[in-house]
């Protein structure tokens, strides 16, 4: 064997064993500790409202931005984990887990939000992005067993509609569903996504790096049918520990093939789920996210702006992407569609105060976590459910 195909050998093994380790080692490291508040069960009679598992990340410039999404999405019946890139400072960490506790006093109650102490360097387009993801699935599964729907969110993300609304529209909704935006109509991405082979050096190295090259390249796989999509997902609780705990041996099979192509996060959850007979039946082609792309498209969404309100305001889904750093437009999206004031937790039924000057708003107090206040965009986002549910239930939408 010529020398540089064994360093190429070596470089790939390197890289499986790497990601390998890094995805089962899972550390529950909040930058705090707080008491934990029972929820209570369903009262006989009710609908049984749902529980999400929030995965939130971003750059070592995005604690503000992290907050204000929190904020925007917080509810006690659900758990967070926030992620900060490895190159922001552990006071960094610090300060957003003390910034969240003076910001959501429920936090202190509930002991529901967790920030990742130790996070592993991350390279755009390549596996240890995944590897995070699925890092921070594990680590939920672990923190919380109550979760239904594991949902992943960057900084750039945003929501369109409150907790009480996302909730009241997932109540209807059978647990086991997955929303993964999928097709196995690969097209140009069999070439440029599928066949090229390279190596993250995020899986091993101190310092992110750009990913690797080959010179080769390998054949479509043959043993599983290759699905590609939108890299933000709402996946059931069943099916992520699935993926984490692998009972089965495609998750790990598939793994091992995803460590080494572009842009794994944009294949690996769909490919699992569509060539597992288990999971096959459970996605809805949907990823619940309002988008719109350049002419021609470039490599990530549009980043809205404030002319974009009236598409926002006109659009079901419950979350958009993407946002500049302190966009207006998201000024207007808390006013309008939230109910959001500046500094406070978007209010729902669970909230039991008053604004007053010396509390920390309507929900520096709480009452009934299960109680819920859907709002005016409640209904649409509801009646699109029915619709999704529905053409599930078809199977016109699932792994296509």
């Amino acid at each position: 064997m010529a020398a540089a195909e064994k360093w190429l050998s070596s470089l790939f093994a390197a890289a499986i064993v790497s990601f390998v380790l890094l995805v089962i080692s899972v550390t529950s490291s909040p930058s705090f500790a707080a008491s934990r508040m029972a929820v209570p069960a369903a009262a006989a009679g009710r609908i049984p409202i749902p529980a999400f598992a929030y995965y939130i990340s971003g750059g070592n410039r995005d604690l503000n931005r992290i907050l204000r999404l929190l904020l925007a999405v917080y509810h006690p019946r659900n758990v967070y984990l926030l992620e900060l890139s490895a190159d922001a400072p552990m006071s960094l960490r610090y300060r957003l887990a003390a910034s969240v506790r003076s910001s959501i006093p429920a936090v202190n109650a509930f002991g529901n939000v967790h920030v990742v102490g130790s996070p592993a360097e991350a390279t755009y387009m390549g596996s240890s992005v995944l590897a995070g993801t699925l890092h921070g699935a594990s680590a939920l599964l672990r923190l919380d067993r109550r979760w239904d729907w594991f949902i992943t969110l960057s900084a750039a993300d945003y929501p369109l509609v409150t907790q009480d609304d996302l909730l009241h529209a997932f109540s209807s909704a059978p647990r086991g569903l997955n929303f993964i935006d999928h097709t196995s109509d690969i097209g140009w991405k069999e070439y440029h996504r599928v066949q090229p082979i390279v190596v993250d050096p995020g899986l091993y190295l101190a310092r992110r790096s750009q990913i690797f090259h080959a010179n080769e390249r390998r054949k479509t796989p043959e043993s599983f049918k290759f699905f590609t999509g939108s890299p933000w997902v709402i996946l059931s609780r069943d099916f992520v520990e699935f993926c984490v705990l692998g009972w089965d041996n495609l998750p790990r099979r598939l793994l091992l093939y995803f460590s080494n192509v572009i842009l794994p996060q944009e294949g690996y959850f769909h490919s699992v789920a569509c060539n597992s007979p288990e999971f096959k039946n459970t996605t809805v082609n949907n990823d619940m996210r309002f988008t719109e792309w350049d002419s021609p498209p470039q490599m990530e969404p549009h980043f809205f702006n404030a002319s974009d309100f009236s598409k926002i305001a006109a659009a079901w889904a419950p979350f958009a992407r993407q946002f500049q750093v302190d966009e207006p437009l998201l000024d207007e999206i808390d006013k309008k569609l939230l109910g959001r004031r500046r500094g406070e937790a978007v209010p729902g039924g669970w909230c039991a105060g008053r604004r007053q000057w010396r509390s920390s708003g309507r929900c520096g107090i709480w009452g009934d976590i299960e109680k819920l206040a859907p709002g005016p965009r409640a209904e649409r986002l509801a009646k699109k459910m029915e619709e999704l549910v529905a053409g599930w239930r078809s199977q016109e939408s699932s792994c296509q």
